[in-house]
This record gives C-alpha cells, sequence and structure tokens, in this order.
C-alpha cells in the first residue's frame, strides 16, 4: 500500500528526477533582461506563427497566473473543455482568448505585470515537493506526472518562448549550459512515448547524443515490451543520433521539422528506428 497517496509510484521509465527549482528565478530574471532590453518595434515583431512578442509576454502572463491559482491557491474555477475537444485543441484556445483579452495592454503594462507575477512563480517552484503527483505531461504519456517533471516542463516552456523572443528581436539563443543542460535533458524524456508504437525486441538501445557543452547521451531500451530511460547504456545500440544542442531543441519544440532536423543528424545504425525517434515532440503541438 502507498502510504504517500499524493506521490506518483512506477514511473522509472522516465528517468532519473530532474530538479529545475532552484533555476526557475535565474531564468526569471533572464526573461526581464530580455523583455526589458526590447526596442518598442520589437513588439510588434512576429514571435511565433500568429503570435507578435507583445502577444507571447502576454501569454507568459498567463502561463504565470494559471500555475499560482491552481497550485498555489487551490483556484478551480476557469475554461472548461468544449464538447468533443482535444486536450490540444482545449490548450490552444483558451491561449489564443488569453491573448485576445490582452490585445488592449500596453507592453510597459505587460512588462510590469510579468516581472511582479514571474517572481512569485520563482518562489512557488523553489518550494514543491518533487515527488508529488502533479498536472500530467502528455507529450511524455504521463498522467497524473511527479512535480519534478511538471515543473521541469514548465522551466523549458519559460525557457523556450524567451528563445522566441529573442529570436523575434534578431538575437541569437541563449547558450548558457546551465539553462540548456536542464532544458535538453526534460526534452529528451519524450523519447520513450515517442517510440510507443516502435516495437522491437527486449534490450534494443537507441541514444540520442548531443553535443557541447549543455548537450548529453540518453539512451533509450526496450524492458518488459516498453522503452524505457532507466537501463544504462550496454554495448553497441541498434541505432545511435548524434546532432547538435540547437538542432535538437528547436526539434523537441517544432521550431525545426523532424525532417530537417534528420538531415542534421548523423545516424549510425538502424535508420528506421533512428527516423522514430527523430519524432520527438516535447511541447504540446
Amino acid at each position: 500500500m502507498n502510504s504517500q497517496p499524493n506521490v506518483v509510484p512506477g514511473q522509472c521509465w522516465l528517468g532519473s528526477p530532474i530538479d529545475a527549482r532552484p533555476l526557475f528565478a535565474a531564468e526569471q530574471a533572464a526573461l526581464m533582461a530580455t523583455v526589458r532590453g526590447l526596442e518598442p518595434a520589437d513588439w510588434r515583431k512576429e514571435a511565433v506563427p500568429g503570435w507578435t512578442v507583445r502577444d507571447l509576454v502576454a501569454h507568459l502572463l498567463g502561463d504565470f497566473y494559471g500555475r499560482l491559482g491552481r497550485d498555489r491557491d487551490g483556484h478551480r474555477d476557469g475554461p472548461a473543455f468544449a464538447p468533443g475537444e482535444t486536450l490540444e485543441e482545449f490548450i490552444h484556445r483558451i491561449n489564443q482568448e488569453w491573448v485576445d483579452a490582452h490585445r488592449r495592454v500596453s507592453a510597459a503594462a505587460l512588462t510590469d505585470t510579468v516581472d511582479r507575477v514571474g517572481e512569485q512563480v520563482a518562489r512557488f517552484f523553489e518550494t514543491t515537493d518533487p515527488d508529488k503527483a502533479s498536472l500530467g505531461v502528455s507529450w511524455a504519456g504521463v498522467d497524473p506526472a511527479p512535480m519534478w517533471l511538471d515543473s521541469a516542463r514548465e522551466f523549458t516552456e519559460f525557457w523556450t518562448h524567451r528563445q522566441q523572443i529573442r529570436h523575434a528581436a534578431g538575437q541569437e539563443t541563449d547558450p548558457n549550459p546551465r539553462f540548456l543542460s536542464v532544458v535538453l535533458d526534460t526534452f529528451m524524456r519524450a523519447l520513450p512515448h515517442t517510440l510507443r508504437n516502435s516495437p522491437a525486441p527486449s534490450g534494443t538501445q537507441i541514444q540520442v547524443h548531443v553535443g557541447g557543452p549543455a548537450g548529453g547521451t540518453w539512451t533509450v531500451t526496450v524492458i518488459e515490451g516498453r522503452w524505457s530511460l532507466t537501463a544504462p547504456a550496454t554495448g553497441r545500440p541498434a541505432a545511435r543520433l548524434s546532432l547538435d544542442a540547437e538542432t535538437a531543441w528547436r526539434l523537441c519544440t517544432r521550431g525545426i521539422s523532424s525532417a530537417a532536423a534528420f538531415a542534421k543528424t548523423r545516424v549510425d545504425g538502424d535508420r528506421q528506428l533512428a527516423e522514430a525517434a527523430c519524432q520527438v515532440v516535447s511541447i504540446v503541438y
């Protein structure tokens, strides 16, 4: 019997826990440095298809309020699923409704509010119990998810949106490995779910190697009929993919297509398994 009903058991296939909690304050500071450094014209530039920089900053504010209301304050009112609506459709709809409602809010007012509320979000995550059951992470195939994965997923969203703002303003990706290493490690937790429809004999392994100071190597293994991140690398993997960090995070967020990423990836071994792994998506898409 599980004596801790709020703890998520039996999800070791996700790999070792990630502790993103100490990074939220630094990420918030980096976000504010980026936003406060924008020129007036930057706010009108497209950050993601259909959204300007101003829209994306408003979306971040919505994420902040949603997290605080739901998990810190126990607030349960809010939008509900429409009949027949999928999770992806629901999220895209409520995100768009929030952005549309905030188009009357000035860039200056958004900046000040994101600053104040974002600091509260960082403090909230610093106090979370990493083993507690939390929101599901659909792209990892787990619901409920342990808070460590939910927190890490939220960190990757904040980081990714900051890069999209930077890119819109003509800046390159922030290469700080302190942030990017956690982002990549979190994104790779999607691999077992990505490969769920790629059966292989027990013990089959696929390795994904990302180069550079923020990179690493992740090994997924078939254990008892499912892909898992728990087993250590043993011998020669059936397929090995090697790619750079920029390609890796853009692939996982669909900033680059899987075909384009695969063309930039060195593949050794089974190309069919490698192509399956290169379908990885670590966002709601």
